[in-house]
């Protein structure tokens, strides 16, 4: 099935996204904390605006792929070294360094160790570039299929497509541990993004979805990781009930702490420690 000629824009209407959806099931107390009081952060970790420089370099390297002028490793390494020293330099909070990178200078060679890796390591045999940063939304149903009041959006890093018409969805993901494949096959990203395909049209109802995530480990000698997994319809139906879910649990005002490995880089730590006398 081939995709739609015009993709619709983000709606403006009420929605719900893939990190709202994490960061809810993770901790509702910081999903209130985040989007319903719109609370600033009290600090950064530097794996946000790292991971968002690493994330506009790739995504300008494929964007030059599909003009046809692949960008150079030194260009996207100046991007990338560019965007996080000014993210870094513009940050008003508290910035959380990390062992890997115990200050900006460690940082951006990092990154730029990663990049290389990344170029090195990237293999688009049989692809083609059919789409880079491709915003969808959809209306969200219900498990018995009434639709919600509520769209679904979401943006994708990267959509493959080969010669056949099968189309192959890729997140981008920096981390400094690997990925299992049980979490891998059990990642709701992946599962919103292949129900925006289908409700957009450019995979049938009924298909399933090929799905993989790039990891840039963050080692010494950084390497990059595919993780390949796919989606179904079973599983569409699997996000729709959830989702259903946790807008129930908003609408009915129900945060609840959650403790776990996440609380370390939490931006909301000191206001989540004094949530119980508020």
């Amino acid at each position: 099935m081939n995709p739609p000629t015009a993709v619709k824009t983000l709606s403006d209407q009420l929605h719900l996204s893939h990190s709202q959806m994490f960061t809810y099931l993770a901790c509702s107390l910081k999903y209130l904390f985040r989007y319903v009081l719109g609370l600033p952060p009290e600090r950064i970790s530097l794996a946000l605006p790292f991971g968002s420089a690493i994330h506009k370099a790739i995504e300008h390297y494929y964007r030059s792929i599909q003009k046809g002028e692949p960008a150079s490793l030194k260009h996207i390494q100046e991007l990338f070294s560019e965007r996080l020293h000014q993210e870094l330099t513009g940050k008003k909070e508290l910035v959380v360094y990390k062992k890997e990178a115990p200050d900006m200078d460690s940082a951006i060679r990092l990154g730029c160790d990663m990049l290389e890796a990344f170029y090195t390591g990237i293999d688009l045999d049989g692809w083609q570039v059919a789409a880079v940063e491709l915003p969808l939304s959809a209306t969200l149903y219900s498990p018995d299929g009434v639709p919600t009041d509520f769209n679904l959006i979401g943006v994708i890093d990267l959509l493959l497509g080969d010669s056949n018409g099968n189309l192959l969805i890729v997140d981008h993901k920096t981390a400094a541990r690997g990925k299992n494949q049980a979490d891998v096959d059990a990642d709701l990203q992946m599962t919103v993004y292949s129900y925006l395909l289908a409700a957009n049209r450019y995979v049938f109802p009924s298909a399933s979805v090929k799905c993989r995530f790039d990891v840039l480990r963050k080692l010494k000698a950084p390497k990059l990781e595919h993780y390949y997994t796919q989606r179904t319809a079973e599983h569409r139906k699997r996000l729709a009930k959830i989702a259903t879910h946790v807008l129930h649990g908003i609408e009915t005002d129900v945060f609840i702490p959650n403790r776990s490995w996440m609380c370390a880089d939490c931006e909301h730590a000191a206001v989540c420690s004094d949530w119980h006398r508020s």
